[in-house]
């Protein structure tokens, strides 16, 4: 039997490891057979390089846009969406906190919730931290959260490196943080660069030639603040001249909540220079790719039907629950303020939209 539950989101293996672990099918993201190993991962490799949605399974880009239609409606029964799904996917960067600040009344509301008996799952498309390292900040904040609960990008570009069945002697090269390292780690791939490669310099001097690993398979870059010139020449030079190497994005953010006082440029910056020099475009790992909901679906048995997904940004948080059939609730503590949403150009409609996940609490008292 299902078990109720809310799954949040924080800022999207092997048949056998998917369907050991939550009966997943990987099928859509494998190549088609081949006598040859090799021939199979540069066939993975050769169909995620047309991939231009940034999903793992190749669509048209407007189908994953919503008509347009008039504005979303505020949300004024809490209750009505409490009690008409299992699950919420709760995005944390704007909703949870911002930067190193948690917004008020998100403790309140979490155990509101829990109490109702819903699974409190959180996503987010910040690979920076792994998800031990994810648990700390929740513990910091104050908030008794599992660690099975959380999933960021950084565990998700390892999970998809499972679900192709990348060859283990192939190594990964990282343009980001600690988070992707030790997700790779976990998952018992080789890799290199990430935060060591932040000081090395380029000399640009006559008949110069700068070396890289021939064994590099895949390249994936998330959000990197010590990104420089040497990262995006190596991450180049391993797409461009290793036969069939993959190039994997956690995510294509605009931007990030790294203080509560301003945003900052995101992973998508990162990404954007790969993708310009190398002309390839990457596949997708995190939100709004299907990847991390198909993953989290069958992981715990939830039906799409009955998830809302609750988060700040219309372009990967909104578009996410869309792409993946589920309700949705767009928050104003983040990124996208009522403006934003109601502007004429504006395309990505949720179901509802409050201010933050708090009003939950407060639209449940005004209807006591």
């Amino acid at each position: 039997m299902l078990s109720r539950g809310v799954v949040v989101s924080c800022s999207g293996q092997s048949q056998r490891l998917f369907s050991a672990v939550s009966g997943f099918s990987a099928a859509r993201f494998l190549p088609p057979p081949s006598s040859s190993p090799s021939s199979r991962f540069a066939s993975v490799a050769w169909r995620s390089s047309f991939c231009s949605s940034g999903d793992p399974k190749p669509r048209p880009r407007m189908e994953t846009l919503k008509a347009a239609r008039a504005s979303a409606p505020p949300l004024r029964d809490a209750d009505d969406l409490i009690d008409s799904v299992e699950t919420f996917i709760f995005d944390c960067d704007g909703v949870i906190w911002k930067g190193d600040s948690l917004i008020d009344g998100v403790p309140e509301t979490l155990d509101m919730l829990r109490s109702k008996g819903k699974r409190l799952v959180f996503v987010t498309n910040n690979s920076t931290k792994s998800r031990k390292q994810y648990g700390k900040k929740f513990e910091t904040l104050g908030l008794n959260v599992n660690e099975e609960e959380i999933f960021a990008s950084s565990f998700a570009a390892a999970a998809y490196l499972k679900s192709i069945d990348f060859p283990k002697d192939k190594k990964v090269y990282v343009i980001g943080e600690d988070g992707i390292l030790k997700e790779l780690e976990l998952a018992g791939f080789q890799y290199l660069g990430g935060p060591e490669d932040g000081g090395k310099k380029i000399e640009l001097k006559p008949g110069f030639y700068m070396e890289h690993d021939e064994d590099v398979g895949a390249v994936v870059v998330g959000f990197d603040r010590y990104f420089n010139y040497y990262k995006i020449q190596y991450g180049t030079l391993c797409i461009r001249e290793n036969p069939g190497c993959l190039f994997i994005a956690t995510n294509r953010d605009a931007v990030t909540h790294l203080t509560d006082a301003q945003e900052w440029a995101g992973g998508g910056s990162m990404v954007g220079a790969i993708r310009g020099s190398t002309q390839r475009e990457p596949v997708v790992v995190g939100k709004p790719s299907t990847f991390m909901m198909d993953y989290l679906s069958n992981k715990f048995g939830i039906q799409k039907s009955q998830i809302c997904m609750v988060g700040d940004r219309l372009d990967t948080d909104i578009l996410f629950g869309q792409n993946g059939g589920c309700k949705t609730l767009l928050v104003l503590s983040g990124v996208t303020s009522l403006p934003m949403l109601q502007s004429p150009d504006n395309k990505i409609q949720p179901d509802f939209y409050t201010n933050k996940i708090s009003d939950f609490l407060s639209l449940k008292a005004a209807t006591i």
